[in-house]
């Protein structure tokens, strides 16, 4: 993961999105998406499929949330054959892999952290219906063809990563 040049080819559903709004490539993940800043106070997210996570989850994750605490509002969100996209409204603040933080990644590692931590105190989690536990990750992994290895289907070992996120 890592800020994309500025001459980072823009795919052309990105420039359409963008609907003459100047672009500034801010990110480029793992898997080889990309997030774009408007002039106007937007942000564009573009990528490829991704069969663990998807962009049409995330759009209604924000939708959901926004009841209880600050996210971006989703403008629109769409897929083709083969990438998906997210448009949102910018937040003001900085984003944790802006530039800025290169030199105090300590500051941004807490911050991030600090703010993960609000936002799950915040949420009314009885009423969250998506799950992301470490027991429904590994199987979806395994219903994918993805080998995992035996030691984390093992309940000890999930059990310990259940109390490990719940102390932090």
């Amino acid at each position: 993961m890592s800020i994309p040049s500025t001459t980072t080819e823009i795919p052309p559903i990105v420039r359409s999105l963008a609907a003459g709004a100047t672009l500034t490539p801010v990110w480029l993940n793992g898997i080889g998406g990309l997030t774009f800043r408007t002039d106007d106070g937007r942000y564009i997210n573009w990528g490829p499929h991704d069969a663990e996570a998807n962009m049409r989850d995330e759009a209604e994750r924000m939708r959901w949330a926004r009841r209880w605490i600050a996210v971006p509002e989703v403008i629109d969100q769409g897929e083709d054959a083969t990438h998906e996209w997210l448009v949102t409204a910018a937040l003001p603040g900085r984003s944790a892999v802006d530039p800025r933080w290169i030199d105090d990644p300590e500051t941004a590692v807490r911050a991030v952290g600090t703010a993960l931590r609000a936002m799950h105190d915040s949420l009314p989690v009885e009423q969250c219906p998506w799950t992301w536990s470490s027991a429904w990750r590994i199987a979806n992994a395994v219903e994918r063809g993805v080998r995992v290895p035996a030691d984390l289907h093992e309940p000890p070992r999930l059990e310990y990563y259940r109390r490990l996120w719940n102390e932090t």
